[in-house]
């Protein structure tokens, strides 16, 4: 594990942060922190990058005590953006740079090459307050990976970008993990979490309520719900196994649901479905992570 909490606990006065979280971040993998304001998400990120520390356990970094060296190892971009508006690009990024330890020339070597994979080396020398909200959250991204961090930590990260850029970001993130990198990300699109995420937790009121490999998540939650899509409109009433429900999807499908949970049969299903003629789609309705967020936060299910 490349991050492990063992019952961290912060409390602020009276208001208890985070309760004895305990997590385990696999070396490599694609991490989705997530939760309601106020969970405790952004405590939790603070306490793992040395901002702050815990009131009481104990947090590793590669097996090791986690100290205040290890930060020279992660690259954190916080939810509310720290760049220095009066200060260029090109300057922001060279000072982000050095302070994690590269050298001017390294510095200068990777600011040229990231932005010019981000498409704003035109950019460089502008100042921070003569740029767009998405173009600042660019200059904020490529601060946070310039030195190539082993841990890279991202707060809303695709806040404030159009659909191109936000597109641009994940596949640099997928890139980056693909690299070597462990990435941690908070967010409240759940569309993204599904897309990307390979492990995932979910923090409530302080607490971890639902925390594994995502994948296996959505297994463990699965229904036994089946959906089966048309062109047309189909009458099952004559048939053995008929639909809980029926839908119109936005691209014009209509789409049936069958549970199948006290006769797990999908090959009878299935075949019943093509007998009809016409079938377009026939799947699992495996959740969504916004219906297990959703279902978690709620109680929908027990802690994990």
């Amino acid at each position: 594990m490349l991050i492990e909490t063992h019952s961290v606990t912060k409390t602020f006065g009276s208001q208890t942060a985070c309760d004895a979280v305990s997590l385990a971040i696999p070396q490599g993998s694609l991490y989705g922190l997530l939760g309601p304001n106020g969970a405790g998400k952004t405590t939790l990120i603070r306490m793992i990058t040395t901002i702050t520390r815990p009131d009481s356990g104990e947090i590793f970094f590669n097996g090791q005590p986690l100290n205040d060296s290890h930060a020279a190892g992660m690259g954190y971009m916080p939810e509310e953006r720290g760049l220095y508006k009066k200060m260029s690009v090109i300057d922001q990024m060279l000072f982000f740079a050095e302070i994690k330890g590269l050298t001017g020339a390294q510095a200068r070597d990777r600011a040229r090459y990231w932005l010019n994979r981000m498409e704003i080396a035109s950019w460089a020398n502008k100042k921070l307050e003569e740029l767009s909200k998405g173009m600042a959250q660019k200059v904020q991204f490529l601060c946070t990976i310039l030195h190539n961090p082993e841990f890279i930590i991202l707060d809303e990260p695709f806040s404030g970008f159009d659909p191109v850029n936000a597109d641009l970001v994940k596949d640099l993130i997928i890139e980056l993990n693909k690299n070597g990198s462990t990435i941690l990300f908070s967010t409240h699109r759940m569309d993204n979490v599904e897309e990307l995420c390979s492990h995932i937790c979910i923090v409530n009121n302080g607490k971890k309520v639902l925390d594994g490999e995502a994948g296996g998540i959505r297994r463990r939650m699965f229904k036994q719900i089946y959906e089966a899509g048309y062109l047309e409109e189909v009458n099952f009433n004559d048939d053995e196994i008929h639909p809980v429900k029926m839908e119109r999807t936005s691209d014009g499908r209509f789409m049936y649901h069958f549970d199948l949970s006290t006769e797990p049969k999908p090959e009878k299903l299935l075949a019943m479905c093509v007998s009809k003629g016409g079938l377009i789609h026939f799947s699992e309705s495996l959740p969504t992570m916004h219906q297990i967020f959703v279902n978690t936060i709620k109680g929908g299910t027990e802690n994990a």
